[in-house]
């Protein structure tokens, strides 16, 4: 799924889009990808000469493709687009439950792999593994909720 097809699923865009492509998803699992170039705003400045991706957005790459995975088969809605569908919030971050961070990860070429551990009703429990280069980077366990547009608003 390339970067057209995502931004049809998610309703983030540049420069907040965290996922570059899908390489794989299934109902229960997602594999994406994510190229984290030195232009990117949130490495301009973490840290100077030296840049780092913050595992703030290692977290926000996993929920953003965790949200590609709830919009596509968890949603309620037939045809689902995020420029067109009206009253739908899918996939809001509800509550992390752990996060390791076990490397420093640079920018360059980063994967992750979600899979959906539990649902129950709009409340959708994932786990989570970041890697970089072949090396662990990062496993998170995050909740995602279905919730009503409103509470954006």
């Amino acid at each position: 799924m390339n970067k057209e097809e995502i931004k049809t699923l998610l309703h983030h865009r540049e420069p907040y889009l965290m996922v570059d492509e899908v390489k794989e998803i299934s109902e229960t699992s997602i594999k994406t990808f994510k190229e984290a170039r030195l232009e990117e705003p949130y490495l301009q400045g973490h840290f100077p000469n030296m840049p780092v991706v913050p595992g703030a957005m290692l977290q926000e790459f996993c929920t953003q493709s965790a949200g590609i995975l709830l919009t596509k088969f968890h949603c309620g809605v037939k045809d689902y687009h995020s420029e067109k569908t009206k009253g739908h919030a899918i996939g809001v971050l509800n509550k992390v439950e752990s996060a390791k961070y076990y490397q420093v990860c640079k920018p360059g070429a980063i994967n992750a792999e979600i899979t959906l551990k539990e649902s129950k009703d709009n409340l959708f429990k994932f786990k989570a593994k970041v890697t970089q280069n072949g090396k662990l980077m990062a496993k998170i366990n995050f909740n995602l909720v279905n919730a009503p547009e409103s509470v954006l608003h």
